[in-house]
């Protein structure tokens, strides 16, 4: 039995309903890429797919680099279809290149505005389209939530993610007195005791401050999360890309979520009448351009070749920095081997 067929075998089941048993394509909780690397130092890393036609180039750079990688589709509940459309085109992708480094794959993060029954009963019902589609990791977005409605929202929520065993990432909810921290540490502790188990606790970059983060503040919320066994999670990561982010990891930040140059490289990829709609659009409402665009691309005519071409170069080579900076580089056949010897622990 090979290595790869080993790790296979530590596929969701939700995933391998997805795919197919017959697939070869890595597709991993990152609960095990973190048991893999617990004491690397390095971050996995996640990247949003902004546009479909920058796959090859991202899921190339992993492969040139030896890297784990996540990939985040940021509206899975744009429509009834939009999660397992990203899923298959991932997986497509990666078949069709015979890749077989470990992904994940990210759903969200999903805004979650209100606790009352109203809004989560379609939230949850898009929670098990989610895991019904395939995705290994959930992000939930509690930042328009006071910490104690939070609690109640993640505990009414959580149970289509928690009962398969897949992930559940969240941002925190709006710091009242206690700041960040407080919030973090209300939330923790109220889902702690209702036994909703939390793999990551995400804080935007904004939240650590403008220009120069605070990196005293994310250590501490790194030791804070430590308390409760949850990982942390640097989101959103625009101004800070490539230069801060191997300070993130260096903090104890153990996902990164890179924005950075990929939302302008797929805005560009497409003509100049196709942006300015869609920037159009973003402005009313209030979604960033690049996440409106994932939304609407299957609606838009195809790339021409040159374009798509261009993007897929272009997300590689940033793709390629983003992996060196977050320690990700010559981990993947490591995390491979290290998992097919202890796929019963």
């Amino acid at each position: 039995m090979s290595v790869l067929d080993k790790v296979l075998s530590l596929r969701p089941g939700n995933t391998v309903a997805r795919v197919g048993p017959g697939s070869r394509v890595p597709l991993l909780n990152p609960r095990e890429l973190l048991r893999a690397l617990e004491r690397a130092p390095a971050a996995l890393p996640c990247l949003p797919v902004q546009s479909k036609a920058a796959l090859p180039g991202l899921l190339r750079a992993a492969r040139s680099e030896d890297a784990v990688l996540g990939l985040a589709c940021a509206h899975p509940m744009a429509d009834r279809g939009a999660a397992e459309r990203f899923v298959e085109a991932v997986h497509a992708a990666a078949a069709e290149a015979e890749h077989s480094r470990p992904l994940f794959l990210q759903a969200g993060p999903v805004r979650v505005p209100r606790a009352d029954e109203e809004t989560l009963a379609p939230l949850r019902e898009g929670l098990f389209r989610m895991v019904d589609a395939g995705f290994a990791l959930v992000s939930l977005d509690l930042s328009r939530l006071d910490s104690y409605a939070a609690v109640e929202a993640v505990n009414a929520l959580a149970a289509p993610v928690t009962e398969r065993e897949l992930s559940l990432e969240l941002s925190p909810p709006l710091p009242a007195q206690g700041g960040l921290l407080g919030a973090c540490r209300t939330l923790l502790e109220g889902l702690r005791q209702w036994k909703v188990p939390v793999r990551f606790l995400r804080v935007g970059e904004r939240e650590l401050g403008e220009g120069d983060p605070d990196v005293g503040l994310l250590r501490s919320v790194v030791d804070l999360a430590s308390e409760f066994e949850v990982c942390v999670t640097v989101g959103d990561v625009r101004g800070g890309f490539p230069r801060m982010l191997p300070t993130y990891v260096a903090a104890g930040a153990r996902k990164v979520d890179c924005v950075g140059p990929f939302e302008r490289l797929a805005l560009g990829a497409w003509p100049s009448d196709t942006r300015a709609d869609v920037e159009r659009r973003s402005a009313a409402s209030g979604v960033p351009p690049g996440e409106l665009l994932s939304v609407m691309e299957d609606g838009l005519p195809a790339l021409e070749s040159g374009a798509r071409e261009r993007l897929e170069a272009l997300s590689f080579a940033e793709t390629t920095d983003a992996l060196a900076a977050l320690g990700a580089v010559g981990r993947a056949q490591s995390v491979m081997r290290f998992l097919a010897a202890n796929r019963g622990d």
